[in-house]
């Protein structure tokens, strides 16, 4: 990693579950609980790691058919997804932790002068919840959650609509997440883009969708800065 990698931003957008916030261990166990009441085999939190990313709709259907792409039986994922969501909104927060790094970095951008973001494909109800379960909400100016607005990351609406909030360009504003949704929307929305290695994107490495920086800890993210 090397300085002068990014344009100093403005404005600094995070995506949460995977880049600030390793929550699969909420979500492992509310996935398992929802296969225990439809008397079906857990599937362990190693599993679930690989199927997190694209919102808990997703992941639930993911679960039925045990695996990544395919879709379940109508009347299965009806029955399946409020079981989730009841559960989820029970436990979640509960043993989901912030990443090394993380509220460290959030302070010092802070105090930096920077405006932060948040971005999600998470759900309104759980977002908020899980940043003030741990101690981060109040360092971000605006959230934009999954249903926030009518469509949602790889599209590049809510980054957009977090800059027209600012007033700022997107020229003026970065982009850090951890998966290829993350890049996408980004260079749709003409934002740049820095990545974490260690968050949800199914396996495949962050650096294979091209991010214009990867770093290891939210820490080094201004060390980039021009």
């Amino acid at each position: 990693m090397s300085a002068g990698l990014v344009k100093k931003p403005r404005l600094i957008l995070f995506d949460l579950d995977g880049t600030l916030v390793d929550s699969v261990p909420d979500l492992a166990r509310c996935i398992d609980g929802m296969m225990a009441q439809l008397e079906q085999p857990a599937w362990g939190e190693v599993r679930v790691r690989e199927w997190v990313g694209n919102g808990v709709e997703r992941l639930v259907k993911r679960a039925l058919v045990g695996q990544l792409a395919g879709e379940p039986e109508a009347a299965a994922y009806a029955r399946a997804l409020p079981l989730f969501m009841t559960l989820y909104q029970r436990y979640n927060g509960q043993r989901s932790q912030l990443y090394p790094g993380v509220k460290p970095a959030l302070e010092r951008l802070g105090q930096a002068g920077y405006t932060l973001a948040c971005v999600t494909n998470k759900a309104e109800q759980f977002t908020r919840p899980l940043l003030q379960a741990l101690g981060i909400h109040d360092y971000f100016s605006l959230i934009t959650s999954g249903d926030s607005l009518p469509r949602k990351k790889p599209d590049p609406l809510p980054l957009l609509h977090s800059a027209e909030h600012f007033g700022l360009s997107p020229t003026d504003a970065l982009m850090v997440g951890d998966s290829s949704n993350d890049v996408q929307a980004a260079r749709a929305a003409g934002f740049a883009i820095v990545c974490v290695p260690y968050g949800y994107n199914h396996g495949v490495d962050i650096r294979d969708s091209g991010p214009d920086a990867v770093i290891d800890s939210l820490e080094q993210l201004e060390g980039l800065f021009e």
